[in-house]
């Protein structure tokens, strides 16, 4: 067994810690100051996030939001983008399952990590031949 006082950690500002990590899930702990965003992203896997303290802002989806402080728990599921905002001293609990989820680029072979690469460039770009229909 291993245990952590969640508020009691040192953490450097918005610099994750990875508590543990499993094939079942990884816990990270984030601190973020007043005003900070995690800007819109998403994450192979689903995500719980747990306001351990302050209050944060979430946006999520086709604008679904919710705001909360500590005890806030919220959901979000695989490939949903999201974006977070801090909008006091927060420190924040983030558990995403299973770890890594289908599609991580940890659980990916190396011709499936280039792929990803080269289609988020095209993305980025805006060129053609970026769309979800592209496989290696």
């Amino acid at each position: 067994m291993e245990s952590w006082d969640l508020a009691a950690l040192s953490l450097k500002p918005r610099l994750p810690e990875i508590l543990a990590s499993t094939d079942a899930a990884r816990a990270i702990v984030l601190d973020l100051a007043p005003g900070e965003r995690l800007p819109e992203h998403e994450v192979h896997e689903h995500s719980w996030i747990v306001v351990v303290s302050g209050r944060i802002e979430l946006t999520a989806g086709a604008g679904a939001r919710t705001v909360g402080g500590p005890g806030l728990l919220v959901q979000v599921p695989p490939s949903e983008r999201h974006e977070l905002r801090a909008t006091a001293q927060s420190r924040l609990l983030l558990l995403l399952t299973p770890w890594p989820g289908d599609g991580h680029p940890g659980a990916m072979s190396f011709r499936e990590k280039l792929y990803a690469r080269r289609h988020a460039a095209k993305r980025a770009a805006g060129q053609p031949g970026a769309d979800s229909s592209d496989s290696p």
